[in-house]
Formats: structure tokens, C-alpha cells, sequence
């Protein structure tokens, strides 16, 4: 059976516009005030008018609906609407969705959006609350009896199984918070802006779930985020140099669950980013070696170990020593354990500023940039690419 389909979304959308608020640990304003200061921030910096945008993107999570958001931000008619599932998993899919729409002409400016006071009001690391009686909750329940209540749980399952088969120590972890947090140290945008950390300040902070320690959880966060996709030709005559979509992927492994698919035959890789990157890496034509930047979903360290491996940056139990060299620009803005959690939205916006040239901690020279959404649940990725160099 031809692939050609799969080919065809590459290089025919591009991000044109991001904006953001702040990002706090208590806005002081509803999610979808949050939601509305974003859209117009990204919609500024595209040099667009609401009237422009005809189709909307977010997440299932998401408390501001589309329309709603569209009507609160002046923004008229829409052609199209749509939301992703499974949490952190579809930050990179909105802007599929996004380029989708727009390679089919089915929209021509689609703004996708996250926003929520994720530390003042609910906490998703707080983890399940109450079941509700539906087939997802039921998969919880081979977990739930066992204690395994909140996400950190739900990755220490996988983490320690890493530990075990690779001979390794907890504080392999620790690179991917050191480097972080470098990165946040130098960006004013960042929670953690001028507090950098050392792999000893690591170790010594509390344990969460052994092998989680606190300095291995991303953050919570108060904020919004949005990203305004278009076609290449119309983000030409825009504000900024494009950021072309090169390729865009979403991916679900065998034996799928939401965070908990510890009856998988190994646990130490991420089979659902493994479907991700072969996607990526066979629309956008390149590979690792042709990645100058990565935007690694951080929401737990051991998974951005597994995510390099899973991509063929290192081999596998390798990851920890492969962040420790530093070879690859990793999370420059600091990632979320050190910038802000906002689902991995924050993360796309990076990816442009490195393409624009504008980032704080730039990357000279940058022109492919791989992004990646939330782990152990079923996800998707991007290959962002300066113009010109998407294919």
C-alpha cells in the first residue's frame, strides 16, 4: 500500500504567531481570560486581526472552549474546531490538526491555545480524585488498588524498571534537571529565572515516589499559551520568518493506557514515541544528526531519557550520559521543569523563537527543531523547520 498520504502535510503549514501570558503560580484571573490574553498575544505577533482566524485548536482538558474563547477574543466565524485527547499527549497535535486544516484548505489561520491555572485551581499532580465508571476508568482500576494514584506514581512504575535493566542509579535522572534549569537560569520568562541547579542539589532533594525525587517533577503553573498556524505563503508576508511544519505526528503503542500500560512486555521504552518518531523522521526526510535543537516533553526526567533513545540520539539505558555531554541544545527555555508547565505548549513556542533567531539561550545556526508532547500516554511530535529548509 502506497505512504504517500503521509507525506503530504509536510512543508504546507507553518507557525507564524506565538503569545503567551505570564506565567505564575496564581494568575488572579479565570482560565479563560488566560486563554483570550494568549490568543491576542500570538495574534499580534503573527500582525493579524481576530477577524483573520477561521479555525481553533485545543485540548479535551481545556476548560475555554473554542467558540467561547472565538467569541471572548473578537474572533468571528470559524470554519473549523477541533480538540485533542490525552492531556500533555497533544500539545504537538493541535498544530497537526492545525496544519491539516490548512493543507486541506479547509481553514486558512487556525489559532491553537492552552490555558489554565493549573496551580491555583486543579492540580493534575494531584492525581485521580474519584473514577468515574467509563472503559478508561476501569483500566485505571488494575492501578488504582495498588496505590498508584497521581502521575509521578504512574512513572516511578517505569523508572525504577529503567533503573533495574541498565544497571543504573536514580541520579541519572539528575542531567536532564541540571540542564533544564541552566536554561531557565538565563530566561527571564522562567519561574526558575537565575536559579540554576547542580546534579548534589538533585540528589538531595526529597523523594516523591523512589525513584522520583522532587527535582525530577515538572512544576505547576498559572498560564496560557497560544501558536497561530497558517500557510507558508501567507506567514511569508507576516510579522516573522515562518516556521515551517515539516512533519507532524501523533502516535498510540500496543497495549495503550493512559499512563499506565505497565502490561507492555518492556517498560523501559516509550513504544507510542517510538511510532511518533519514525512518522517524523520519514515525512520531514532527515534524522537525528540533522536535529539542531530538541524540545523534549519534561514532565518527568526518566521520560526524556527514554524519548532520546526512542528518536536514535543514543542507544538505549544511554540517555542519562548523552544530556550529561551536552551535544544536543536540550529544552532551551528551560523546559517545563524549569520555565512553566503548560503542557508542553510553551515547548512549541521555543521551537519557533530558535527558528526566528530570538530565543535567549539561541542556537546559532538553527534550522531544524524537533518538539515532542506528553509521555506514557499516547502522544505526537513535530519537525519545525526554518524556510526553505523543511524538505
Amino acid at each position: 500500500m502506497s505512504v504517500r498520504h503521509r507525506d503530504e502535510l509536510g512543508g504546507r503549514a507553518a507557525v507564524a504567531g506565538i503569545g503567551a501570558t505570564e506565567f505564575s503560580k496564581d494568575s488572579g484571573r479565570s482560565e479563560l481570560r488566560l486563554a483570550v490574553e494568549a490568543v491576542r498575544a500570538a495574534l499580534d505577533d503573527a500582525g493579524l486581526a481576530p477577524a483573520d482566524v477561521d479555525g481553533m485548536v485545543t485540548f479535551t482538558m481545556d476548560t475555554s472552549p473554542e467558540i467561547t474563547v472565538a467569541q471572548a477574543a473578537g474572533i468571528g466565524e470559524l470554519s473549523f474546531f477541533s480538540r485533542v485527547h490525552y492531556g500533555g499527549g497533544a500539545a504537538c497535535a493541535t498544530v497537526q490538526q492545525a496544519a491539516m486544516a490548512v493543507a486541506s484548505g479547509v481553514a486558512e489561520v487556525v489559532v491553537c491555545y492552552r490555558a489554565f491555572n493549573e496551580r491555583s485551581g486543579r492540580r493534575f499532580g494531584a492525581g485521580v480524585q474519584h473514577r468515574e465508571p467509563t472503559a478508561e476508568g476501569a483500566a485505571l482500576g488494575w492501578a488504582l488498588p495498588f496505590g498508584l494514584l497521581t502521575p509521578a506514581s504512574w512513572v516511578a512504575m517505569a523508572a525504577r524498571r529503567y533503573l533495574h535493566v541498565y544497571g543504573l542509579t536514580p541520579e541519572v535522572f539528575g542531567h536532564v534537571a541540571v540542564v533544564d534549569r541552566k536554561y531557565a537560569a538565563a530566561n527571564p520568562a522562567a519561574y526558575f529565572h537565575g536559579k540554576p541547579l547542580t546534579l548534589a542539589e538533585h540528589a538531595a532533594s526529597r523523594w516523591i515516589v523512589e525513584p522520583l525525587r522532587l527535582l525530577d517533577c515538572c512544576q505547576e503553573t498559572d498560564g496560557g499559551q497560544a501558536l497561530v498556524v497558517t500557510t507558508p505563503e501567507r506567514a511569508r508576508d507576516l510579522r516573522h520568518p515562518p516556521a515551517v511544519v515539516a512533519a507532524a505526528a501523533q502516535g498510540a503503542g500496543r497495549g495503550q493506557e493512559q499512563m499506565t500500560s505497565f502490561y507492555r512486555d518492556d517498560l523501559t521504552g516509550l513504544p507510542e514515541m517510538g511510532v511518533v518518531a519514525r512518522q517524523l523522521w520519514r515525512t520531514a526526510r532527515c534524522g537525528p544528526s540533522d536535529v539542531d535543537v530538541a524540545i523534549l516533553y519534561d514532565h518527568f526526567t526518566p521520560f526524556v531519557l527514554a524519548q532520546l533513545e526512542e528518536f536514535g540520539f543514543c542507544g538505549r539505558g544511554e540517555g542519562g550520559p548523552f544530556v550529561a555531554e551536552e551535544t544536543l541544545p536540550l529544552n532551551t527555555h528551560g523546559g517545563q521543569l524549569g520555565e512553566a508547565y503548560l503542557h508542553g505548549m510553551n515547548g512549541i513556542a521555543e521551537a519557533v523563537r530558535q527558528l526566528r533567531g530570538t530565543s535567549v539561550n539561541q542556537v546559532r545556526g538553527a534550522e531544524r527543531v524537533l518538539v515532542t508532547a506528553g509521555t506514557g500516554v499516547p502522544t505526537s511530535g513535530l519537525v519545525l523547520a526554518s524556510d526553505g529548509s523543511d524538505g
